[in-house]
């Protein structure tokens, strides 16, 4: 048995984060479906910003048993 993990991100849009967060969801469960994963440890979000605070990005870190 091995842990493994997997980051993925996706840049935040004023006016299109529903979309974004669509696609980041796609992303990840394409993932999870191309690689077999039947067991998902943990699922961490944590937002990205720029040099004044704005909000432009999302992170998502997938732990996952292979």
């Amino acid at each position: 048995m091995a842990y493994k993990v997997k980051s993925f991100g996706m840049e935040i849009r004023p006016m299109k984060t529903m979309r974004e967060l669509q696609q980041l969801d796609d992303q990840v469960n394409s993932f999870l479906e191309d690689k077999n994963v039947t067991k998902v440890l943990s699922v961490s979000d944590t937002s990205a910003t720029d040099d004044s605070g704005e909000t432009i990005g999302l992170i998502r870190v997938v732990a996952y048993e292979e």
